[in-house]
């Protein structure tokens, strides 16, 4: 049924005509809410991100298991980019450059020396254009769509975007992303980079949540988070998540938490494929993940520290991200799987997120 839904969520992708950057940082920030059966889901067009995420535990109980913030303002003053679709590249590329046909592109440094998702105003900080919105019915759907001009945070060409967040049936959640490049070659690595905490946005930290993730190797990184260019096994290490296992299990054998990227089983496929199911026992709930990318980045909110929601403090482990992507800094390391979207061939991104019960 997962397959099913996502093959029709990829159908549905569609190529569209963006606005420019500057009628596009002329429209107005709204909140748009999608429901579909017992869940509910709000989204603004600031950084085209996820608000909110309701949805039953096991005893029927509704609750918001995505951390964030009651004002707009508050997704604007925040560190992370909360919910949000990151890019033009999200997370990192070392010393804040790259070269691509022969030309070096020097980007904005806003991580030490290096840049990370997307540069100092990144996808995550810009206004989108609404679409399509569709709040209800058979197939709840809102499309934001961002012209991103050539140069813009220092990379090449003007890019179309568009991100499509569509309810489906059986508690399901698919998120498209879509880019084209109209008249350079440009790398591209869009994510969502939505903080989960299946007991509820306001439940404490998810060190106590099960996770597995279907990955046999992942990216080791040095002290900056830079990968090394090394993809080695799991097996013995900290990050095999193989078999399901708490969170908190073995986080105390890291200098600060979980914040790495995993080369998922079949990454060298573009077909979909299993990335992760995270089981809150206490709540009941599940959330499975599938997607066409070949990796995803485990992080465990290691640092948060800020207001949320209702006033309640998010501190550090009390939300986790699993987001599906490129692998990191791939522009500097040949051997990674390739980012470089070139004019004519579209880039394609897709997550499936499966909610149930047990």
């Amino acid at each position: 049924m997962a397959r099913f839904a996502a093959l029709f969520c990829f159908s549905i992708l569609v190529v569209l005509q963006c606005a420019s950057i500057d009628s596009a940082m002329a429209e107005e920030i709204g909140i748009y809410e999608l429901k579909k059966g017992n869940l509910s889901m709000k989204l603004t067009n600031y950084g085209a991100r996820i608000v909110s995420l309701v949805l039953p535990d096991k005893n029927g109980k509704r609750g918001d298991i995505a951390l964030g913030f009651d004002t707009i303002q508050g997704f604007m003053n925040a560190s992370s980019p909360f919910g949000a679709t990151v890019g033009r590249v999200a997370n990192r590329i070392s010393k804040a450059q790259f070269t691509l046909n022969g030309t070096v592109y020097k980007l904005p440094a806003n991580s030490g020396n290096n840049t990370i998702h997307g540069g100092p105003i990144g996808f995550s900080k810009v206004v989108w254009k609404v679409k399509k919105y569709s709040p209800d019915g058979a197939i709840p759907r809102i499309d934001f769509t961002y012209h991103s001009f050539d140069g813009e945070q220092g990379f090449p060409g003007d890019l179309l975007v568009r991100t499509s967040y569509t309810l489906l049936g059986d508690n399901q959640v698919c998120i498209t992303m879509k880019a084209e490049a109209l008249n350079k070659a440009t790398p591209v690595n869009l994510v969502n980079h939505a903080f989960w905490n299946l007991g509820g946005h306001n439940s404490g930290d998810i060190l106590s949540e099960k996770i597995q993730i279907f990955a046999s190797h992942y990216t080791p990184t040095d002290s900056k988070l830079i990968p090394t260019g090394e993809i080695v096994t799991v097996k013995e290490t900290p990050y095999d998540f193989l078999t399901a296992r708490t969170v908190g299990s073995r986080i105390n054998e890291l200098p600060k938490g979980y914040d790495i990227n995993y080369a998922l089983d079949g990454s060298g496929s573009s077909r979909l494929k299993k990335a992760a199911i995270v089981h809150d026992e206490k709540s009941g709930r599940v959330m499975e993940i599938v997607t066409n990318q070949p990796g995803v980045q485990f992080f465990t909110s290691n640092t948060l520290n800020v207001k949320g929601k209702g006033g309640f403090m998010y501190k550090p482990h009390g939300g986790l991200c699993l987001e599906t992507q490129g692998f990191p800094d791939s522009v500097n390391h040949p051997n990674f799987p390739s980012q470089i979207v070139n004019p004519g061939k579209p880039y394609n991104h897709i997550m499936l997120f499966k909610f149930s019960t047990l």
